[in-house]
């Protein structure tokens, strides 16, 4: 076996990769979806230990649009941060200005790193919070534990 060499990059690499993730977001916020005016909507944040996706929705739950980590260039662990979390919080909420949303309910799911700054950076937006709400997924009783072990 012999010793293992980790690949550093050069400076110069990081900040193409970082101009690469830039240029992602400008081009994500410019192609916003145009459905028509909405005035209320609802803003889906679903973090894991993985990633994160923001969906904005109207109140029907038709999708407006939506924005991953990985959409904006963001690869492996540094998806699941909450650097991450906040970029496609200000995304999203330039989108759904653009739209002309002007009011929002929040349903945040999982439980990622992202949560937080996500909600952070959304309040941060111009429009207005209706409610927060957590519908992460919480088993009442769980799974059926394994038989004992015989010896």
């Amino acid at each position: 076996m012999g010793k293992k060499r980790v690949a550093q990059k050069t400076e110069e690499e990081l900040l193409a990769e970082k101009d690469e993730r830039e240029k992602a977001i400008k081009e994500k916020e410019k192609t916003a979806v145009k459905k028509g005016r909405v005035k209320q909507g609802r803003i889906y944040i679903s973090a894991s230990y993985n990633n994160t996706v923001i969906t904005l929705t109207d109140e029907s739950g038709n999708t407006l649009a939506w924005v991953s980590a990985g959409s904006l260039g963001f690869k492996g662990t540094k998806k699941a941060t909450p650097y991450a979390a906040s970029r496609i919080a200000t995304v999203v909420g330039s989108k759904a200005e653009k739209i002309g949303v002007q009011e929002v309910d929040i349903y945040v799911k999982g439980v990622g790193s992202g949560r937080n700054s996500a909600l952070k950076s959304l309040s941060a937006r111009t429009m207005k919070i209706k409610s927060i709400s957590d519908v992460t997924p919480i088993p009442h009783n769980g799974c059926r534990p394994p038989k004992p072990r015989r010896v």
